[in-house]
């Protein structure tokens, strides 16, 4: 069970080392990374705004058809999934805040990208953009 942050909850946590970064096509976004599984699935819970080109990367651990929804996300997202050899495997545009309908591409994928939406659109992602991380760690749980 998730449970909404306190006033002593940092909104990011600190960042250790360089900035982690994902570029989609030719686009690069600055990404808080979260691998485990509480923080994948608070993922970007109760957050008031996402800073323009930021997101959140997920390390999902396993290739799967993974299916997102919006349950108390208070900001609307382009969710896109990225296949295990770094390529879009498809993008849940436009998803609707705090909205509990299951959003998939129906393709598996290794790691899920959140970002502001109309984000995706803008940059022309589409489904077999190439995709490159920079400084993010390997999963650990």
């Amino acid at each position: 069970m998730t449970t909404p942050p306190t006033s002593s909850d940092p909104p990011h946590p600190a960042p250790k080392g360089p900035p982690a970064k994902v570029t989609v096509g030719s686009t690069a976004v600055d990404v808080e990374v979260v691998a485990t599984e509480a923080k994948i699935e608070r993922g970007l819970m109760y957050r008031q705004n996402l800073p323009p080109d930021s997101g959140m990367l997920f390390l999902m651990g396993k290739e799967w058809d993974w299916a997102f929804w919006m349950r108390n996300t208070l900001i609307s997202l382009d969710i896109i999934f990225i296949t295990k050899d770094m390529r879009v495997a498809g993008v849940a545009a436009n998803a609707k805040p705090q909205d509990d309908t299951l959003l998939k591409v129906g393709v598996p994928s290794l790691y899920v990208l959140e970002v502001n939406a109309g984000w995706a659109a803008a940059h022309q992602v589409s489904t077999g953009s190439p995709v490159k991380f920079e400084n993010v760690p390997t999963r650990t749980m």
